[in-house]
């Protein structure tokens, strides 16, 4: 190890949560936040538990949304969600992608009407990016998965995991 690598290293640790404090942060980060195969995943019970929203713009969703979900953009959920949405229901939010918080700012409607709510990271782009079906104005939609988001056998070497159509890296 290099003098340069051992200085990075040592900043890059200099401040460092404790165990219970880290514990504590993924923990709570994992309530709040949910992945796109996981949400692909739940979606494909028969019962998933959960209502899908995709909190974009009329043209968004009429360019693609996920199958399943309701399109309710985020300005006016405080208006309308309990007209949609039973009142507890747990809720997923998702909008385009990582540069955008219209999730954010979903979540955090449905959190003040009460709702149990998580936040799709990735949300519209990283479902198509990791090669799931999309819906759009003109019918159903799919591209081949990005293989740099969905590890398959075909993809980067590693330890991929895989769970029925469901790929994943982790």
């Amino acid at each position: 190890m290099t003098q340069t690598t051992t200085l990075a290293a040592s900043a890059l640790f200099e401040h460092v949560a404790s165990q219970s404090d880290a514990v504590a942060h993924f923990r709570g980060r994992l309530g709040f936040e949910s992945d796109v195969s996981d949400v692909a995943a739940g979606l494909s019970e028969t019962e998933p538990g959960f209502v899908l929203v995709d909190a974009r713009s009329d043209a968004s969703w009429a360019q693609g949304h996920v199958p399943g979900a309701i399109h309710l953009p985020w300005r006016r959920i405080a208006a309308e969600a309990s007209e949609r949405i039973p009142s507890g229901t747990p809720v997923v939010v998702y909008c385009w992608g990582p540069a955008c918080n219209g999730g954010t700012r979903a979540a955090l409607e449905f959190a003040l009407l009460g709702h149990p709510v998580k936040e799709m990271l990735g949300g519209f782009e990283y479902w198509v990016r990791e090669g799931f079906a999309y819906d759009t104005a003109e019918g159903p939609a799919q591209l081949a998965p990005d293989a740099l988001t969905n590890v398959t056998a075909a993809g980067l070497a590693g330890g991929a995991v895989t769970d029925g159509s469901i790929t994943c890296a982790c």
